[in-house]
């Protein structure tokens, strides 16, 4: 893992037919977020302005995206009781909605039968794989691109499988 790796702004500016997102932990320790998400647990409180300074580079990048005609996709697999994080994640969703994503939610029990990277993943126009490294509590360790040809075969065959069988946001309850 280089500095020279690609941002996922550079991925996503470049991407002209799909960018699709496969989330697999139940619990992130994503520095950028902490704050955030104490206060939600704290209060209940979340920011889902799109365009206050935390959302607007992101709401951006995917808009700029779905104009173009990239269908951006993200799923991710849950265990279910879902973890605070996950209700963390399920409650700022309306703000990837509102830039242009498609996202849902697959109860862990449902993915069994699925062959799955061990890591999660961007999968840009089905060619280049932006792996997520990350510790066991959570905390972004990296990032690593690949051109593989089987790696990117992989990863777009788990995604596919796993967004059958997944629910669509505005349906997934938790309760």
């Amino acid at each position: 893992m280089s500095s020279s790796e690609p941002t996922i702004a550079e991925l996503m500016d470049n991407c002209t037919r799909t960018a699709v997102h496969l989330e697999m932990r139940d619990q992130y320790g994503v520095a950028a977020e902490a704050d955030d998400f104490r206060t939600w647990l704290e209060t209940g409180e979340l920011d889902t302005d799109p365009s206050s300074e935390g959302w607007a580079p992101w709401v951006d990048l995917v808009s700029r995206a779905v104009t173009r005609g990239v269908a951006v996709r993200r799923a991710r697999i849950v265990s279910e009781p879902v973890s605070d994080y996950v209700r963390y994640e399920h409650a700022s969703t309306e703000v990837n909605t509102h830039a242009g994503e498609e996202v849902r939610w697959l109860p862990r029990r449902r993915a069994s039968t699925i062959c799955l990277p061990g890591n999660d993943f961007w999968l840009f126009d089905d060619r280049i794989v932006r792996w997520g490294y990350f510790s066991g509590d959570g905390a972004l360790v990296g990032h690593e691109t690949s051109e593989d040809p089987a790696a990117a075969k992989l990863c777009g065959d788990a995604f596919a499988a796993v967004w059958e069988r997944a629910i669509p946001h505005a349906a997934y309850r938790i309760d």
